[in-house]
């Protein structure tokens, strides 16, 4: 009896740590809210057996029916469908045999666990180790995938997904979002039908300027915000990527994320190890709304640099002069900056280039050093003066692209994507730089070194990427072009490790001539990102509505400018629902807009924990209505944030009460409007007044005001 104690114990010992796995073995991935069921077969390969709500109870998890689904089907063999990996040995054949050789099962912390699953070919010398890290209290998984080859010769890739996930509903539908240059993240939602739809990007490095990599799908009827089964899911990679969904004649759905595998046959010499960006999605069963909670809570604690820290307040010189400043009129705007209440001053491009000074966005691009005639003092004397007045200094900086009229340009013509014997195709006048030679790669690392080393004030960096990869040839590469696209995302990460590992506490603002770079694989290297160029505040809101399904508020900047001709509130109120700041020309603005600006700023600071720390409730949507009502709620129930806008409502529009959510049903709350221009008095019926989180919740609000183009920033506290 004590020989077989012993026997059982190390065979339990050996299982958990990965050595033996038996057929029908369960694999389950759990966070707090739900399970990822993996088993393998009788036949050895791997099966997605269940994804949904949470199943605890072991017992329960041992009654799971296996689907017949296949978790990472891969190409050449019985798979009918598309693939989540292709390979061409280095004998030529193109198939592959995936079966489970072990798994492990690491905790991390408390809160994150570690599962990895090998899979291996039979014949071929090939693993494939399928990695999923699981977040419990944010019900947020990551998934990414490791390949490795030890055949003697090179092997091939066409095709190698991070992620396949599989459904098994009445129907789908899907959610995705798309645009253009200041027209971002337009939300569209469609039926899945038989057959494939693609969401994909093949810009390279601008590369979600079209469509964003990101998705909801909803299963079995639409998701509102607070019911409905979906998942929300969003690639971490700067590049091509692509999200397939193939509906088969079963109506069973595959899900394939990834690397967009046009035009980037990947060749993996022997013994070397690809590495995919993370997908990283969420499941909920209570709608849109906490699926999006889930991924902020993510965000903050994991995915965004310094994403539990403090955001700066700022003014932007851009709006006020343009190409045109020299020092005296930026020291000018510091004073502005302090007299608004900001915590800094960025200034914006045109700061640099002798031979070919940057005037404009025709030249200079490359040349990152002081214009003479603008900044004859340098950086370092900008700096200086913004401390003086009591503010901060950050600077502007595309460290990727050069313009052709440029120093950079004509002694380093090598250094450029561009294509052998054709003519150079221009996009802002401008080319991308092929970082993917190392020597490029010193070169944009040095640019934002030399800023920091010679003048170690310098609080912020905005970096820009305004132009997506056509061209597309890397001298570098030389006889190894379909790499270009991925190693191109992968020396821009390279270049921003170096600059994480030397500046670490260095805030830095994500923008790529607005939304052409927004995912968690740039984000862990930024506090934040531009999401649109486009500012005016009607258009905002919607903007700010797509990318809030994904990100969290304190990750989108957002700034008051001229653009729209709505009121300075109505501006102002918008731009307080992320990262705020300012664009505008502070000296031109009259004494009641300075004032009004000045409790706003005095405002955002003293709510910015919530907003930017809180929950995040979409109350009313404004591809639904005429208006937009959002609100935020720290995690204690006890201050939250109500954001109003009336957009262009028809006349005699009648709206009912607004039911918040995310309160305490026990607690009283005083509700107050705030962000009143000077001369104007609340016409909120409930002003000052004190209600239960019970009341604000099942009865409401009564916002009636319908006057288009209007806004209300509502303070809800606990008393």
């Amino acid at each position: 009896m004590k020989k077989y104690f012993i026997f059982s114990t190390l065979l339990f010992a050996l299982l958990m740590a990965g050595k033996i796995l038996q057929a029908q073995s369960r694999i389950p991935i759990h966070t707090k809210n739900s399970t990822l069921l993996f088993t393998t077969g009788k036949d050895g390969k791997l099966y997605q057996s269940y994804f949904g709500k949470r199943i605890a109870a072991e017992t329960s998890l041992n009654q799971v029916s296996m689907q017949n689904i296949e978790s990472y089907q891969v190409a050449g063999g019985e798979n009918l469908f598309e693939p989540a990996l292709r390979m061409i040995h280095a004998d030529g054949n193109p198939s592959l045999l995936l079966k489970v050789k072990d798994f492990k099962e690491n905790r991390v912390d408390n809160n994150n666990t570690m599962t990895s699953i090998t899979l291996e070919d039979p014949v071929y010398p090939v693993s494939v180790v399928l990695n999923f890290s699981a977040y419990y209290n944010e019900d947020v998984i990551k998934a990414w995938v490791e390949i490795v080859q030890r055949e003697k010769g090179n092997v091939t890739m066409t095709g190698f997904a991070s992620s396949m996930l599989h459904f098994v509903s009445d129907s789908y539908w899907l959610s995705q979002f798309h645009g253009d240059w200041a027209e971002e993240v337009h939300l569209q939602e469609s039926q899945l039908t038989s057959g494939i739809k693609i969401i994909d990007s093949k810009l390279g490095s601008r590369a979600h300027m079209y469509q964003t990599p990101a998705f909801l799908l909803a299963l079995n009827a639409k998701a509102t915000e607070d019911e409905g089964e979906l998942i929300a899911g969003t690639l971490a990679w700067s590049g091509n990527f692509r999200f397939l969904f193939e509906l088969d004649e079963k109506n069973q759905l595959r899900i394939v994320s990834g690397i967009n595998p046009y035009a980037s046959e990947y060749v993996l010499e022997p013994n070397k190890k690809f590495i995919t960006p993370e997908f990283i999605f969420t499941y909920s069963d209570q709608g849109k709304g906490k699926a999006s909670r889930s991924l902020h809570q993510w965000a903050r604690n994991y995915g965004i640099k310094d994403g539990n820290g403090p955001r700066m307040t700022l003014l932007n010189n851009w709006e006020a002069t343009q190409f045109d400043f020299n020092e005296a009129k930026l020291a000018g705007l510091f004073g502005e900056a302090k007299q608004l209440g900001v915590d800094m001053f960025l200034l914006d491009d045109g700061w640099f280039a002798n031979k070919y000074p940057r005037n404009d966005d025709h030249a200079g691009l490359g040349d990152w050093q002081e214009n003479k005639l603008k900044l004859p003092h340098g950086i370092g004397y900008l700096v200086k003066e913004a401390q003086k007045t009591g503010v901060k200094f950050g600077i502007w900086i595309e460290p990727e692209m050069v313009n052709p009229k440029s120093e950079l340009y004509e002694k380093h013509p090598d250094w450029i994507l561009k294509l052998p014997n054709r003519e150079e195709h221009y996009f802002r006048n401008q080319l991308v730089l092929d970082i993917i030679n190392p020597e490029v790669q010193d070169f944009v690392f040095g640019v934002l070194d030399k800023i920091m080393t010679d003048n170690p004030g310098v609080a912020f960096i905005k970096w820009d990427c305004n132009r997506m990869i056509t061209n597309a040839y890397s001298p570098y590469l030389k006889n190894k072009q379909t790499h270009l696209y991925i190693e191109y995302v992968k020396s821009l990460y390279a270049i921003l490790d170096r600059v994480q590992k030397k500046y670490p506490a260095l805030p830095m603002m994500l923008c790529s001539g607005g939304g052409g770079r927004t995912d968690y694989g740039a984000l862990k290297y930024f506090t934040e990102f531009w999401p649109s160029d486009n500012t005016d505040p009607v258009e905002r809101v919607f903007i700010q509505w797509g990318y809030s399904y994904f990100f969290p508020a304190k990750s989108i900047a957002c700034h008051i400018t001229s653009w729209g001709k709505q009121s300075l509130k109505f501006r102002t109120d918008v731009a307080m629902m992320g990262r705020l700041g300012y664009d505008l020309n502070v000296a031109h603005m009259t004494a009641n807009d300075l004032s009004f600006s000045q409790q706003a700023v005095a405002n955002y600071k003293r709510l910015n924990p919530v907003i930017l720390q809180g929950d995040m409730y979409r109350l009313i949507n404004p591809y639904n209505n005429d208006r937009a009502v959002v609100m935020y709620t720290d995690q204690h129930k006890d201050n939250a944030v109500l954001f109003a806008y009336n957009l262009h409502p028809r006349y005699g529009t009648n709206w009912p009460t607004v039911k918040l959510k995310g309160l305490d049903v026990a607690k009283n709350y005083v509700v107050t409007e705030i962000n009143l221009y000077p001369g104007t008095q609340s016409q909120l019926a409930e002003q000052g007044k004190s209600y239960t989180g019970e009341y604000l919740m099942n009865v409401g609000l009564a916002l009636t005001n319908s006057t288009e183009l209007t806004s209300a920033v509502i303070e809800i506290k606990a008393k």
